[in-house]
């Protein structure tokens, strides 16, 4: 393999478009994988240890991009360089205006009437933006991530003062007035108001309440360190304040990873305060509240049935539907299953649904491993090799250093299902598909390749392999959720209507179980 790079000075571009563009290049023939990033020092040193530039540039600055490929030949490299100029200005790849401004300050003075801005930086530059746009009176989308928590506090605790919420850091999805912001899908308007820490859980939750034939006011991604004790929630509390006094928003519903003990008590009273109903998911808590109005969910898609069914104000309770005929052909594929077939390897783009997955299956495999483990006592050494039952979130830092995330490219994941097929020990493999904004334009099928190879391979030596996947989406996302799921089931993926349904099929399957 050959590696091939190239600078532009002073070619700023912000991180989602950037993730856009290596995916390009990536899926370009010949081409193994491509990073296009802002040359920070940062970056750079990452670049190096993922093998993507031999040599740290001496000349290269933050507002400098730099464009990393690693191709079958230098020729091959060479040429999809060639494609780089193009890239930067298809109008497929989210520029949606000709008009650039180079400060907040010009954006602002074209647009007075904006209330929201949206800052993807290096993190070194973020908190400086973020800190104009709350003197400006603006609410932030912060996409970028490497603040500290300390310049976390600081500046959400200077956007409490003026009533502003700070979004972030590392914030991937939030839907305002109906308009998605990052990784978001294509939401009905409704009665509900989501308040998340996690982005595929607002993904995953609004979804479904988009699919329950409901929908929702807002989706408030706070970002991930929100709710620790670090941080107190100041953005969570001050979002339930705002859906609290908005009159559209009769149901409040909030995703989770556990808070802290004290962050947790802050959340409910504040709750409380506002006289609505709510349903609270905070995955792997064991909370509980007295108050007959607070609703505690265990799964993401209990929580949103919940939440629909107190926005409908009426005993009936929503139904998800699995679809027709999947037990028998589940306990048709238990049968196909040698005894040498123990193992469910868990492959996620999606963080928080990768943590749910492990919660609904440890009932069933005990212990599952992972690189981000519900339990520090079950992480793997080494998450390029899994051991026994274990779950990857491919979403995780360490596997998007100087490549674009799994929901954009898929090349990783490919290679991940092939190789964990290859394992005599493997019976099923499970997998989440998230559609919406930023995402792959066609997610599903980026994988069949993969999956085809796999099945493929496993028959050859007397082996079947289960499938077992979730699409999260809507139907009027880009990509449309009934085709993505047609897709995989047409080449014998089991597609279940939410990720909690399919891990539990997916632990059954693996055990054994009734079905």
């Amino acid at each position: 393999m050959a590696i091939v790079s190239t600078i532009k000075k002073n070619h700023y571009q912000d991180s989602m478009k950037l993730m856009q563009i290596s995916q390009k290049l990536s899926a370009l023939e010949g081409v193994r994988q491509a990073s296009a990033i802002m040359a920070t020092e940062a970056n750079l040193l990452m670049l190096k240890e993922a093998g993507l530039i031999e040599n740290m540039p001496e000349s290269a600055g933050a507002n400098d991009l730099i464009v990393a490929i690693e191709a079958k030949s230098e020729e091959i490299g060479n040429e999809a360089i060639l494609n780089l100029d193009s890239l930067l200005i298809s109008s497929d790849i989210g520029i949606t205006s000709s008009v650039k401004y180079k400060s907040l300050e010009g954006a602002l003075s074209a647009l007075p009437g904006a209330n929201v801005a949206v800052v993807s930086v290096p993190g070194e530059y973020a908190k400086i933006e973020v800190a104009k746009a709350i003197e400006k009176g603006l609410h932030t989308f912060l996409f970028s991530d490497n603040l500290s928590i300390e310049e976390e506090v600081e500046l959400k605790g200077r956007a409490r003062e003026k009533g502003l919420l700070v979004m972030g850091p590392g914030c991937g999805t939030a839907i305002i007035n109906g308009i998605g912001l990052g990784f978001s899908n294509i939401i009905n308007r409704g009665p509900i108001g989501v308040i998340a820490a996690a982005g595929t859980g607002l993904q995953e939750v609004t979804s479904l309440i988009n699919n329950l034939e409901s929908g929702i006011t807002h989706g408030i991604g706070v970002g991930g360190r929100d709710l620790s004790e670090e941080v107190g929630g100041i953005t969570t509390l001050e979002a339930i304040n705002m859906l609290s006094s908005d009159r559209h928003t009769k149901v409040l519903l909030l995703v989770s990873k556990p808070p802290s003990k004290t962050v947790a008590e802050k959340i409910l009273t504040s709750v409380r305060e506002t006289g609505k109903p709510a349903v609270i998911c905070f995955l792997g808590s064991d909370l509980k509240s007295e108050d007959s109005d607070i609703y505690f969910a265990s799964t993401l898609d209990d929580a949103s049935i919940c939440a629909v069914q107190l926005a409908e104000e009426n005993n009936k309770k929503p139904k998800i539907n699995s679809g027709k005929n999947w037990k028998k052909l589940a306990q048709k594929s238990v049968k196909s299953l040698d005894s040498k077939q123990r193992y469910l390897r868990g492959l996620y783009s999606g963080g928080t649904l990768c943590y749910e997955a492990q919660q609904v299956l440890q009932p069933i495999l005990g212990n599952v491993y992972s690189n981000a483990p519900l339990n520090k006592e079950f992480k793997l050494k080494d998450s390029n090799r899994s051991e026994r039952n274990s779950l990857i979130d491919l979403g995780e830092e360490e596997f998007t250093v100087g490549r674009p995330h799994p929901m954009i490219d898929a090349n990783l994941r490919s290679e991940r299902i092939i190789s964990e097929a290859a394992k005599a020990n493997v019976a099923v493999i499970l997998f989440d598909v998230v559609l919406g904004y930023v995402a792959s334009p066609d997610p599903a099928g980026d994988l069949l390749p993969a999956i085809k190879e796999a099945k493929g391979s496993a028959k050859k030596k007397g082996r079947n392999l289960v499938f077992v996947s979730h699409v999260c989406g809507t139907d009027n996302d880009p990509q449309g959720l009934i085709e993505q799921e047609e897709k995989l089931r047409e080449e014998g993926v089991f597609v279940f209507p939410t990720n909690a349904i399919a891990s539990r099929v997916a632990g059954m399957i693996t055990a054994r179980g009734d079905i």
